[in-house]
């Protein structure tokens, strides 16, 4: 055998295991991708319209993840965005869930398909016994702003975190936001 033909046959067999790698990668990657189905909004109509809600179950996701995300056109700081936690916690929903809530720590940047912005973790006091978490989410296209709460069981673990912010970063979410932006 040449040692071009040698060479040949080595770099064949190296694509094949490469191609095969990612193809295992990709397969792995796809069993684990949580599957959220969207379900009934469960709060009441406010200034702001009903939103979306969206669950992954546990035996899917490993723990329960509710999403309840929508528009609210004109209602965020055109000059600055959601860039504080100031402004994230003016214009969030986490009212929604409760009244009696405190952040559990400071809010982080956040990035969701061509937007920015912030989630912030907070807890929430009864009605919801005995203790619950929720995240709020808020990203910004200029001056119009698309909400996210995220809620899961007692807390929100940053498994349920990363869920939700590549939930939101999935196509039909950032399809729905584009047409709600009315871009």
């Amino acid at each position: 055998m040449t040692a071009a033909r040698a060479v040949s046959l080595a770099l064949g067999a190296l694509m094949v295991v490469s191609g095969a790698r990612a193809a295992l990668s990709a397969g792995v990657e796809a069993q684990t991708k949580p599957a959220f189905t969207q379900v009934k909004w469960p709060f009441a109509m406010d200034q702001w319209g009903l939103g979306h809600a969206y669950r992954c179950a546990a035996e899917t996701c490993g723990v329960e993840i509710n999403v309840f995300v929508r528009a609210k056109i004109g209602f965020c700081n055109c000059s600055t965005g959601v860039s504080d936690d100031a402004e994230l916690d003016r214009v969030g929903d986490i009212s929604l869930i409760g009244d009696n809530f405190t952040p559990a720590y400071a809010g982080e940047p956040v990035k969701v398909g061509w937007m920015s912005g912030r989630k912030r973790v907070f807890d929430v006091a009864p009605p919801f016994a005995p203790h619950r978490g929720a995240m709020a989410v808020a990203i910004n296209d200029k001056c119009d702003v698309i909400v996210a709460t995220v809620t899961s069981g007692r807390d929100v673990p940053p498994e349920a975190q990363r869920a939700a912010i590549a939930f939101l970063n999935t196509d039909a979410v950032l399809k729905w936001a584009r047409s709600e932006l009315g871009l």
